[in-house]
């Protein structure tokens, strides 16, 4: 496959967006392991519902995560899982507020068909509110069974998929109970995805991009 990349070099700012702890790592944590060993690196990490362990849980995997990076900021929102389009109006509010403090370089967020009704309006406010950003959204597996066919490839080497899985495992105690938490089910879609952009070592994160500039003179 032809492969478009972002300066190697350049200042980068990262948003991440997850309507859940857990949800950033899931989707995109192979791609931020990448992201976070480049130099000057600055990753905003936004999780709109976290509290107590929760909450614990999700600031002490966004820390590990993002090591590596030149700056990390970590915020995480108290809104009740399962409720978001009802509290859609104090969502945005966060929204608005993320618009005036970060001018992000790639905006990494949820599936806009994702079932899961938090996730899609945390997918529907990012394209609101970031019109003219590089905007990545990312999959989560699940019951429902609405995974699609993704558009952008992130190859990973074996040892960040390992360390993925191991960040992911360890990181969330309070949800090794759940029956789709395990590593063969993140292993299985990062293998799956591996095989449809003929990655190296075999394993890929997948996303969806809507709008891409490509400037093939300068850039992309």
């Amino acid at each position: 496959m032809i492969a478009l990349g972002l300066p190697p070099r350049a200042p980068l700012t990262v948003l991440c967006l997850g309507a859940h702890a857990d949800d950033i790592e899931i989707g995109c944590g192979g791609t931020l392991l990448l992201l976070a060993g480049r130099p000057r690196v600055t990753v905003h990490w936004v999780v709109f519902s976290g509290a107590g362990v929760r909450e614990r849980e999700a600031r002490r995997s966004a820390a590990r995560v993002l090591r590596g990076a030149r700056a990390r900021h970590v915020r995480v929102e108290r809104f009740r899982d399962g409720f978001f389009p009802y509290d859609g109006a104090a969502v945005k509010e966060v929204f608005e507020d993320l618009k005036a403090s970060v001018n992000p370089d790639v905006v990494f967020t949820h599936a806009g068909h994702d079932a899961h009704q938090d996730h899609r309006l945390v997918s529907e406010l990012t394209w609101n509110t970031f019109r003219d950003h590089y905007i990545l959204e990312y999959e989560v597996a699940k019951y429902d069974g609405d995974l699609g066919r993704p558009n952008v490839f992130v190859p990973l080497p074996a040892a960040v998929r390992r360390r993925k899985l191991r960040l992911l495992l360890s990181g969330f105690p309070s949800q090794r109970r759940k029956r789709w938490f395990t590593a063969a089910t993140f292993d299985g879609l990062m293998r799956l995805r591996g095989v449809e952009c003929a990655a190296p070592e075999g394993y890929a994160e997948a996303f969806y991009g809507r709008k891409v500039l490509w400037r093939p003179g300068g850039g992309s």
